[in-house]
């Protein structure tokens, strides 16, 4: 840069830089800038592509065949979704909820509700009512002791020393109680049925009482040592 007399004009290097940068920071030169979010959002989809691109790059037909990955694993994880359902929390690990609610009820109001149910084919609804009943009329029975929090398995598991000869048919029924109620899988009329087939057989059944189990130890023994 010349004067008007042609004596050149030397700035220095450090004052000419920081007063390029005190122009640059006025307002008027950053009025069309991104927000910092804006470059935040920018700076991780460029990341995001980066990955994708080598993604692709590795994958056999490149973006079509990543493509193609993509949707079958979308379309297993959907299938394993309607095969299984919702997740249950295993039973006997505190993951059950209780089998009855806060409403004391009889175990032949619960067969009327259950009955209700039927007639206008909620069946899901039908076999937990049918369920609670089965259990309420063992408590009824004093087969079982009342107890605030017992499930459905626990219940099974307890009727099943009283009613050995039924045992199979009690934790079937708890399972389908437990898949109606915890995994959300419908139940349907024959379901209903066998649970019901159930709590009558139950109301009819004897129970085997610890004195009838102690005779049978005996007259085993008995004999045992007779054939001795």
């Amino acid at each position: 840069m010349r004067s008007d007399g042609d004596v050149p004009v030397t700035i220095p290097r450090g004052p000419a830089r920081e007063a390029a940068e005190d122009e640059l920071s006025k307002p008027m030169y950053h009025e069309n800038d991104p927000s910092p979010l804006r470059r935040l959002l920018d700076w991780v989809w460029e990341r995001v592509g980066d990955l994708l691109d080598a993604a692709a790059g590795a994958t056999p037909g490149g973006w079509v065949g990543l493509a193609v990955v993509a949707l079958l694993v979308v379309l297993l994880l959907t299938g394993l979704r309607l095969r299984m359902g919702a997740l249950r929390r295993a039973p006997g690990t505190g993951g059950s909820a209780a089998l009855f609610d806060d409403r004391p009820r009889s175990a032949d109001q619960h067969r009327a509700a259950a009955e209700r149910h039927a007639d206008a084919g909620r069946w899901s609804e039908a076999l937990q009512e049918r369920m609670r009943a089965l259990v309420r009329s063992l408590e009824e029975r004093a087969l079982l002791d009342p107890r605030p929090g017992r499930t459905a398995d626990e219940a099974a598991a307890e009727a099943a020393r009283a009613l050995p000869g039924h045992a199979e048919a009690l934790y079937a029924a708890a399972l389908a109680f437990d898949e109606v109620t915890y995994a959300e899988r419908p139940a349907d009329r024959a379901a209903y049925i066998r649970l019901r087939d159930l709590d009558h057989a139950v109301r009819r059944s004897r129970p085997r009482l610890a004195d009838d189990r102690a005779t049978a130890e005996t007259t085993g023994a008995t004999t045992g040592g007779d054939a001795a």
